[in-house]
């Protein structure tokens, strides 16, 4: 559980921190396809899973 220690760690003057230097890096326009990419690596990822879960048929 060391991760869940860090974000509990992180304070809101730290994370206000880490979204400026984002914007800085990857400017406005560019943060809504870095989330759009996100959020379908994770749906692709979901579903991949899901797939592995279910139960094979025996041939």
């Amino acid at each position: 559980m060391i991760s869940a220690s860090i974000f509990l760690a992180i304070g809101p003057w730290q994370i206000a921190l880490i979204v400026v230097v984002v914007l800085l890096l990857f400017g406005g326009k560019k943060i809504p396809e870095l989330m759009r990419g996100l959020g379908s690596g994770i749906k692709e990822f979901k579903d991949a899973s899901k797939d592995e879960e279910a139960p094979k048929d025996k041939e």
